[in-house]
């Protein structure tokens, strides 16, 4: 009876640790929303300091691509090894370095601005990477989901970025002032933010590389072991139709109801915007219904919701159903990512090589995706091409039991290698 009143103590400190970290996370999410649509809401001004053609701004851009998908692979043995806290604090720096040399850019020419872009891509992978792990830390130290409505933090973000930049364009501000500023921002505030998040298990942001908590490095190598676990691969592989499907939305869906609906530009832009707004909200309410429902229920539903929308977007035979296909597209990639790593970090100890593993997998579908709409719609239209997202869908929704959670009897699993 005497022991109550401290075990009461200890978890109301706990939960009150966790909370924080949990409003922590939020912000560092939607601070890296907000960064990256800060220098995306320029490129038009950029472009035309620099005098870049089509193509030159294409290459220019994939610097970005390039450093993001080197980072990613790595960033699950660098969080293993330094902590999800140290990782989002440097990985900030390293993004306000690269946004600071593509301000510098601006003025000077492309080979800054390409260098910056680089840096931002290895500094984006990192602190995604890092940032989800430390939301699943969170969600399990809470106890009830969390990670999607930190997802929807991002997204809330990126419309913040978005109207920023638009304000700077407005009042005539330099890219180079705004990208600075928001440099300077980014490099203060997200360290600050970092230091309130809790340990991703006990020593590891402490002791580091050999101490109690990773001994001779073992964190790292079973980061880099993750890659040969299977569940973990076809968690990245159920991930891969939603990123998939995400980034074809975002690219193709405003083209596509012009060019295949005949849709006024500015309908157009109503439907991506209400494509981002339904996903926005499946991400923000999600939590609800995954601690209902369970993740395979609520998520395999929304593979099927999505399917179909894209179905009714690509054959509906007026606007109003093409506006539906987008809400229920929207709908249902809005918890597929998050959820995927939710189930990647189900273990503690493994959780920041399969996170890195389960990210990686999904950032290559986003970013390999629209180029692949683009070439398949040459042959069929874009319109019909984007009938690939509902099969994509349809697959994600019969492989969705490898999201189950894991428990201690069902861990073993875990280990089966790809030969």
């Amino acid at each position: 009876m005497g022991l109550n009143p401290f075990l009461r103590n200890a978890r109301t400190i706990v939960d009150v640790e966790a909370r924080r970290a949990s409003v922590a996370t939020a912000v560092a999410f939607a601070a890296s929303g907000f960064a990256l649509a800060s220098w995306l809401a320029r490129i038009p001004q950029l472009r035309d300091q620099l005098h870049l053609d089509p193509s030159s701004l294409g290459l220019v851009l994939l610097s970005v691509s390039a450093g993001a998908v080197l980072a990613l692979p790595l960033s699950g043995p660098i969080v293993a090894r330094f902590g999800s806290r140290r990782t989002v604090a440097a990985a900030a720096v390293l993004f306000a370095a690269g946004l600071a040399a593509v301000a510098v850019g601006s003025t000077v020419g492309v080979t800054p601005v390409a260098i910056g872009l680089f840096v931002l891509g290895v500094a984006t992978g990192g602190w995604d990477v890092a940032m989800n792990v430390q939301g699943t830390v969170v969600e399990r130290r809470l106890g009830r989901s969390l990670l999607s409505r930190l997802h929807a933090g991002f997204s809330a973000g990126t419309v913040a970025g978005g109207l920023v930049g638009a304000l700077m364009v407005a009042l005539r501000v330099p890219v180079a002032g705004h990208l600075a500023a928001v440099a300077a921002l980014v490099a203060a505030a997200v360290p600050a933010l970092a230091r309130r998040f809790v340990a991703d298990r006990d020593g590891v942001d402490r002791a580091g590389s050999g101490g109690p908590a990773d001994p001779a490095g073992a964190g790292r190598l079973a980061a880099f072991r993750a890659w040969r676990e299977r569940r973990t691969v076809l968690i990245g592989c159920f991930v891969l139709a939603f990123t998939f499907a995400e980034g074809v939305g975002s690219d193709w869906i405003g083209v596509a109801a012009i060019d295949g609906h005949g849709a006024a530009p500015s309908v157009a832009t109503l439907t991506f915007g209400t494509f981002l707004a339904a996903m926005t909200a499946g991400r923000w309410f999600g939590p609800g219904l995954l601690d209902r429902f369970g993740r395979v229920r609520v998520v395999r539903t929304l593979a099927l919701i999505g399917g179909a929308g894209v179905v009714l977007f690509v054959y509906a035979p007026a606007t109003p159903l093409v506006f539906a296909g987008a809400v229920l597209w929207g709908l249902g990639v809005s918890l597929g990512f998050p959820v995927g790593m939710s189930a990647a970090a189900d273990r503690p100890e493994a959780a920041p090589g399969r996170v890195g593993v389960v990210s990686s997998i999904g950032y290559c579908a986003f970013l390999a995706g629209p180029p692949a709409i683009g070439f398949l719609g040459e042959q069929v239209t874009v319109l019909r091409a984007l009938t690939t997202v509902a099969v994509l869908f349809g697959l994600a929704a019969l492989c969705g039991a490898v999201i189950a959670p894991r428990t201690p009897a069902t861990a073993d699993a875990d280990l089966n290698k790809i030969p």
